[in-house]
């Protein structure tokens, strides 16, 4: 297991006034088999004259506020402290045979199969495509078990893509990533997803942080870590597993989750309407410090 404490700032900076603003905030790590949660706080400046918490769809905890004081910057600090556990070490190819998983979790009359049948669908940023099922099936052939081929599509997306954050941005189609091979750990996710729900299998975008080291010899620099996106794949008995294929791993201890959903249009970190404020600049800085248990 291990301990942290994630601070993350978001800041914009508006060239003209903002009259008024309502927001939506995933930063709260989620309480998970993965991990606990031990406290959440917030500020943000400009005060809020309303705001609230509440569980969204997908269980996640999300802030809601309002800023109607005129401003022309925006922060928002969320510091939490979080313990995360080592994975449970199950075999991979101990799970189920990717053919079965559909017909098992229709047949199945408990929440959890049943739920699961939603990240099959597509949704905002992932629709169903061949192309997506050819590109499953170079990993999941007949028989294999569904974690175990999960995990060679991990690996290959990571040694054979190219982390490249200037080759696409968040309307990226998944297509293009595909033919490209270019993009982040969200379009990497996205193409995964499209992949796996291409053969019925349910699979979830996740957001979270991950732990970074800095070089050998170098010291770690203030808000040098960032929110992180990998996938969750489920299996009928075993449950959800999670695989991140900017990395090409089953995550670890150094991961922490602040929420699920079908794909990023569900999680967004921070989103929101504004009244006015003209063309905008985006500051973030995330730190993610381990602490002595």
């Amino acid at each position: 297991m291990a301990d942290f404490k994630v601070i993350h700032k978001t800041r914009y900076s508006y060239d003209d006034t903002v009259a008024y603003c309502h927001n939506m905030a995933h930063m709260y790590p989620l309480t998970s088999p993965h991990q606990d949660c031990f406290r959440t706080h917030v500020t943000v400046n400009p005060k809020p004259v309303v705001s609230s918490f509440r569980r969204d769809y997908f269980g996640n905890q999300v802030f809601l506020f309002s800023v109607e004081d005129p401003h022309r910057s925006l922060e928002v600090v969320v510091e939490s402290t979080v313990r995360t556990h080592q994975a449970s070490g199950l075999d991979l190819y101990k799970s189920t045979p990717w053919e079965e998983i559909y017909s098992l979790i229709h047949e199945s009359t408990l929440d959890a199969d049943l739920l699961s049948i939603e990240y099959i669908q597509p949704s905002s940023f992932i629709a169903a495509k061949d192309s997506y099922s050819e590109f499953a099936r170079m990993f999941f052939t007949n028989g294999k078990p569904v974690y175990a081929a999960a995990l060679e599509m991990t690996s290959y997306i990571y040694q054979t893509f190219q982390y490249d954050p200037k080759a696409t941005s968040i309307n990226t189609p998944i297509d293009q990533v595909l033919n490209e091979k270019k993009g982040v750990c969200q379009d990497f996710s996205h193409l995964m997803i499209a992949a796996l729900r291409s053969l019925k299998i349910p699979t979830r975008y996740v957001s979270g942080y991950l732990e970074t080291l800095p070089p050998p010899g170098t010291g770690k620099l203030q808000g040098s870590d960032a929110t992180h996106a990998w996938v969750s794949v489920y299996c009928p008995t075993f449950g959800w597993m999670d695989f991140d294929p900017t990395n090409g791993k089953v995550i670890t201890e150094e991961y922490i989750i602040t929420a699920v959903g079908r794909d990023y249009a569900d999680v967004s970190p921070l989103k929101g309407i504004l009244f006015g404020g003209g063309k905008h600049k985006l500051k973030v800085e995330v730190d993610v410090i381990r602490e002595q248990i």
